[in-house]
């Protein structure tokens, strides 16, 4: 039995994604991309995985978790290359969350900006001011600067 030309050995992805070999083992043993096998038994990939892996590099320079670019993922197809609708798919998924990401960094640069460094720490205008947690209802973290307004504790 012949090799598949058009399969790629773990070396040839890695040169073309910049990830390294044990990275690529990784993804794989987490689900994120998928080999075969050669009569060797070395990993064989598609040469879609080399956009998977660049998908998963872009994300994780984002900021998601592996967790959540496995659920975006999962969107497309296994056992063929992805088409351009599936990947529109996949982008229309990201753009929203996106977007709210991009609302919250926003704010927190203008929240911040008047209070880091200039020491004054105004309990009547700051933002951070949490008097006795009351904020702790609302959720874990820094619920003010996740959006939640101080009337509603």
């Amino acid at each position: 039995m012949t090799e598949d030309a058009n399969l790629l050995a773990i070396g040839a992805v890695s040169s073309r994604t910049g990830v390294a070999i044990s990275a690529i083992r990784y993804y794989e043993d987490e689900g994120l991309i998928q080999a075969t096998r050669a009569e060797s038994g070395h990993r064989r990939f598609e040469r879609s995985t080399i956009r998977r892996i660049s998908f998963i590099r872009i994300c994780q320079q984002l900021g998601y978790s592996l967790e959540e670019i496995r659920t975006h993922l999962e969107a497309l197809p296994n056992g063929r290359t992805p088409t351009d609708d599936d990947w529109e798919r996949l982008a229309a998924g990201f753009q929203a969350d996106i977007d709210a990401r991009m609302q919250r960094l926003a704010n927190l640069r203008d929240t911040l900006d008047g209070c880091i460094g200039c020491g004054c720490l105004s309990l009547q205008r700051c933002s951070l001011y949490n008097p006795d947690d009351a904020a702790a209802r609302l959720g874990a973290g820094p619920r003010f600067l996740l959006g939640d307004d101080p009337a509603d504790v």
